[in-house]
């Protein structure tokens, strides 16, 4: 279990929701905890949170285009009437990072696309974005495969042989990235520049957290809590990227 303090901050890596049989219980759960807890809390956005955002606008604004999604997804208009108001304020109120300098790291949802060449300073910046530039920023919660020449977004399901797992190539020019929205079975998932930290709680592997110890705790070095959970869903091994093994890369930066 994680033992935290008053001045720790405790980062979740998006999709709290659709994961499990009780979503609305996650959400009112870990708002509660951001509310209550000694410690900060931080939720950055996954695309399943983003998607029920989406949802709940379109009821209002473009119901043609909500229908559509429910009809995709029975699980948004179920999960949108067991959400309370202020469930929904939490949600929306996400981050899409969250940088921590200590670490020269950044925590993000889905990944970093290979030709992504400027990131914004701040989650505030990051509001502020729109058009092109907003939608080719908002990739990171959704990044998994890239294009193997150009390094450009994939979308989930129309990678091609000679796509790449974006971790696999990623060169650290934002910083070392923490990530979910990929699960591995074998464990949390470290790369060179970037360690893939959903192990598959929903399909009957573990939830996992990376402690990255503050620079007081000296000696301490980071390292992984996990607790093993129940399957929900089945596990598709041949969809999956090949695990690079569990020894952590990344080091303090101050």
């Amino acid at each position: 279990m994680l033992d935290m303090d008053a001045g720790d901050h405790l980062i979740f890596a998006g999709d709290l929701v659709d994961k499990g049989p009780h979503s609305a219980g996650v959400v009112r759960f870990v708002r509660r905890l951001a509310e209550s807890a000694p410690f900060k809390v931080t939720l950055v956005e996954g695309n399943h949170e983003d998607r029920h955002r989406r949802y709940h606008i379109n009821k209002t604004k473009r119901p043609a285009i909500a229908y559509t999604m429910a009809a995709a997804a029975w699980d948004l208009p179920a999960l949108d009437m067991q959400l309370t108001a202020d469930d929904r304020a939490w949600l929306a109120a996400a981050v899409p990072f969250v940088k921590i300098p200590a670490w020269d790291a950044i925590v993000v949802h889905g990944g970093i696309p290979g030709n992504m060449e400027t990131l914004p300073e701040s989650p505030e910046a990051a509001s502020s974005l729109t058009g092109k530039r907003k939608s080719a920023f908002r990739q990171i919660l959704r990044t998994r495969y890239i294009d193997g020449k150009t390094g450009s977004f994939v979308a989930f399901g129309r990678e091609q042989p000679g796509d790449v797992f974006w971790a696999e190539t990623y060169d650290g020019r934002f910083g070392h990235v923490v990530f979910g929205h990929q699960p591995f079975m074998e464990g949390p998932a470290c790369f060179s520049n970037a360690t893939g930290i959903d192990t598959a709680a929903v399909h009957g592997g573990a939830l996992t957290a990376l402690v990255l110890p503050s620079p007081k705790s000296g000696a301490a070095e980071p390292h992984f809590v996990s607790v093993p959970s129940r399957p929900y869903r089945s596990y598709r091994a041949s969809a999956q990227p090949s695990h690079p093994g569990g020894a952590i890369t990344l080091t303090r930066a101050i």
